[in-house]
């Protein structure tokens, strides 16, 4: 049996002494759990009413357990056991926070970067289970992934529909492409979307290939169901949807950090959830990915940040100091994702938004298949070179970046346009493995900037914070980095490479950004190595002692 607390503090606590009982009146959690689509307003309706599935998942994805046994049973008598998920937001951030958690290796492919896709499929390729996750195979990132392990697959002499397990909507066009190749398909249930589909089987499938029990993660959601349909002032639910959305004034930010929960990675996937479900119509919740107590973002009173602190199931309540707003959450994995999830449906209703539309994560990916779709030439010349790195800039009010001739005088000028209560978001189109260390960079611009910074790696971001960046407040300055492949890749199939690929989703993204009035800086490293070098300098200088 799994539990699941949620205290609060200071302005969270406030929020949820001034939520909750209407919410109680209003019977939504009752009405959630019954599915109903009027929650959110008549504009949400249409997409509501088919998207309110995973409400059920606890016990509808029941008969998965079985089917992925069998699977997994199949692939061990052949002695293949390692596995490789290719897709794209949900459907691969949750089972890579369900196999950290667990302890199972397992191979995301999330990329465009042509080095990383590169040293994925260079990765025992011999025991090899591929896992393709969409549900309607458009999303070019995971297509242009399964081409490449398909065509890697023939090259070594192993028949693909061998190694691969398809997991799509029925009737989709990948679910019939994929079994008129003799592919395994595993189909998901299509009233849910992506980043509410965790315990669908998107999340399940390569979870349980991994080598995870799905079953208890089952048990732990279904624990704590009823609970969470309860109209009740103690629905944890109610309550943390409360502290999320209902501050008043909002505040927009949640600065997520672990404190002993025993769960690898799980704000990663709340990231993704919060931001992509709230950052819309001018309003929304900033998740923002601490990395401890240390982190400025958690010290900072500041008057728009909430933290949000994710504890052990049993660990005692310790409200915050002073005025800090605060929630303290606990449960095991598989309570929580439902939590989380109900919690976020809850904040969009406080909000007045839709929380299961993303319009300018679609915009973004119109951008970058025009881009795709004219050429990839030459990008416009830049405003200054400082050693290996070319300057753009885009958007904003004006000529922003003024003379700018080196790399520490852009930035300056980007963060002269944080709003007081902006953000700094930088979006690293790079190789989040073998560049990892860049990330390192949040924690000195944020002490730099006074304000929050995310760090997304391009292009896993864009299904996660690159809504919130275009629909959220326009308060955010956006630092985009971009690099030359050490080497490019092919696309089997498709008239351009994987390098073509990610520049075309980088200007994109920079180019919707700055339709939307946001101020972009890009730079760009015509020597990897070399800039990367350079950048990582210049990012922790500044910083006040």
């Amino acid at each position: 049996m799994s539990s699941l607390s949620v205290s609060a503090s200071g302005a969270a606590a406030d929020a949820i002494g001034r939520h909750v009982p209407a919410l109680v009146d209003d019977s939504v959690a009752s009405r959630l759990f019954s599915q109903d689509a009027t929650l959110w307003g008549p504009d949400a309706e249409s997409e509501s009413r088919i998207r309110l599935s995973w409400v059920d998942l606890p016990r509808s994805s029941r008969p998965l357990v079985g089917e992925i046994a069998a699977l997994r049973a199949s692939f061990a008598e052949e002695g293949l056991d390692h596995v490789v998920l290719c897709g794209m937001g949900g459907s691969s951030l949750a089972p890579e926070v369900i196999c950290a958690t667990a302890g199972r290796p397992l191979v995301v492919l999330d990329s465009s970067d042509p080095d990383y896709v590169r040293r994925a499929l260079g990765d025992d390729l011999e025991h090899t289970v591929l896992v393709v996750s969409s549900k309607s195979g458009s999303t070019v990132e995971t297509d242009s992934q399964r081409r490449a392990y398909e065509q890697a697959f023939r090259d070594a002499g192993i028949d693909p529909a061998s190694r691969i397990v398809v997991v799509t909507d029925p009737g989709s066009p990948l679910d019939q492409e994929s079994r008129g190749k003799g592919y395994r398909v595993v189909n998901a249930d299509p009233n849910v979307g992506g980043r509410y589909s965790a315990l669908t089987a998107f999340g399940l499938v390569p979870s349980g290939l991994a080598g995870v029990d799905v079953e208890a993660l089952l048990d732990e959601a279904e624990s704590v169901a009823d609970l969470l349909a309860a109209d009740d002032d103690a629905n944890p639910g109610l309550r943390l949807g409360a502290a999320m959305g209902g501050t008043d004034p909002l505040r927009d930010k949640l600065v997520l950090v672990d404190d002993g929960s025993g769960i690898v990675g799980f704000a990663d996937w709340a990231e993704q959830l919060i931001a992509e479900s709230t950052g819309k119509g001018g309003t929304g919740v900033l998740p923002v990915v601490a990395g401890g107590d240390d982190d400025p973002e958690v010290k900072w009173p500041a008057d728009d940040v909430t933290v949000a602190r994710l504890v052990a199931a049993d660990a005692e309540f310790e409200p915050a100091d002073g005025t800090a707003s605060e929630v303290r959450v606990g449960g095991a994995l598989g309570a929580q994702l439902l939590l989380w999830e109900v919690a976020t449906a809850v904040a969009g209703r406080l909000l007045g938004i839709n929380p299961f539309d993303q319009p300018d994560v679609e915009s973004a990916k119109k951008a970058a298949r025009a881009l795709l779709d004219q050429g990839t030439g030459a990008s416009e010349d830049p405003a200054a070179t400082d050693g290996v790195i070319e300057i753009r800039s885009l958007g904003g009010s004006g000529d922003w970046l003024g003379g700018a001739q080196t790399v520490p005088a852009a930035l300056d000028a980007l963060f002269a346009q944080l709003d007081p209560r902006g953000y700094v978001a930088v979006m690293a189109y790079l190789d989040r493995l073998a560049d990892a260390d860049l990330a390192e960079c949040r924690v000195p611009l944020a002490l730099r900037t006074e304000r929050p910074v995310t760090f997304g790696w391009g292009p896993r971001f864009l299904h996660s914070t690159g809504q919130f960046h275009k629909g959220g407040p326009a308060v955010g300055v956006y630092l985009q980095v971009t690099t030359a492949p050490k080497e490019d890749l092919s696309i089997p199939g498709r008239a351009f490479t994987f390098g073509d690929f990610i520049a075309s989703q980088a200007g994109g993204d920079a180019a919707v950004l700055a339709d939307h009035g946001r101020p972009v800086l890009q730079l760009h490293l015509t020597d990897h190595d070399a800039g990367l070098a350079q950048l990582r300098e210049v990012l922790v200088a500044g910083i006040p002692a």
